[in-house]
């Protein structure tokens, strides 16, 4: 399996909800109540008890980020957030995408965590391009970790062979220069 490492930030292919980290983020829709994709797998590895604790949380907003425990899974926590769906970019889409990413980073700060693993998030079923999402996650969490220096490593945790692919070209240009 091919992976980039630098430093903070890793880039590897699997299964997140396998991930030993203090948390893993959860590409949610607004309601929290689980769905398809990484939501689904998230929600079924952690067992009925996290849409116990979802339904208490309200729903979310896009962009925003909530916390819970993780329960079943290896990870002690899921941070939530509800990533935009793309409508062509002019709806705002890549500045609500980037506020996925430092909201829940800021909410692994808040809550005294320090390793985190990220799907990419919006790029299924929500319909966002890869090729534009994989800069903009990769150089937000880039942009915060400069900030933070208690979060200690990243991972963004890719499923398809294709998936990996953009986000190893990105890393590589990103976090060389």
């Amino acid at each position: 399996m091919r992976e980039y490492m630098n430093g903070r930030i890793a880039v590897t292919q699997g299964d997140i909800t396998t991930f030993q980290v203090d948390a893993i983020v959860n590409a949610a829709n607004k309601s929290l109540l689980g769905g398809g994709g990484v939501d689904g797998a998230i929600h079924r590895a952690a067992g009925p008890e996290l849409k116990e604790e979802c339904r208490k949380l309200g729903g979310c907003e896009t962009g925003q980020a909530k916390i819970t425990k993780g329960y079943r899974l290896p990870a002690k926590h899921v941070i939530h957030t509800v990533g935009p769906v793309w409508h062509g970019g002019d709806r705002d889409e890549e500045r609500l995408l980037a506020e996925c990413y430092k909201n829940s980073l800021q909410l692994a700060v808040d809550n005294g965590l320090k390793t985190v693993a990220f799907p990419s998030i919006s790029t299924g079923a929500y319909g966002f391009p890869i090729e534009k999402a994989a800069p903009i996650a990769i150089g937000t969490v880039k942009e915060f970790l400069e900030n933070h220096p208690e979060i200690e490593k990243v991972y963004f945790v890719t499923f398809s062979d294709r998936d990996l692919e953009v986000y190893l070209r990105t890393a590589d240009r990103i976090l060389s220069g």
